[in-house]
């Protein structure tokens, strides 16, 4: 993945986000776009990457 370490992020946030992209190019968006919205959906889910288990923001 080109923009950023998404190394803090957890395999499920990772494989949502190959998902999301997946679907963002069978829409015709381009590999850069889909991938910067795959990763921006995550994040608004989830809020960012590996939470602590303590204080952990409650959906």
């Amino acid at each position: 993945m080109s923009r950023g370490d998404k190394s803090s992020y957890t395999d499920k946030q990772k494989r949502q986000a190959e998902h999301i992209e997946d679907s963002e190019r069978d829409k015709g968006r381009s590999k850069s776009d889909a991938e910067r919205i795959a990763w921006a959906t995550v994040n608004k889910r989830d809020g960012g990457g590996k939470q602590s288990g303590s204080g952990r923001k409650g959906h």
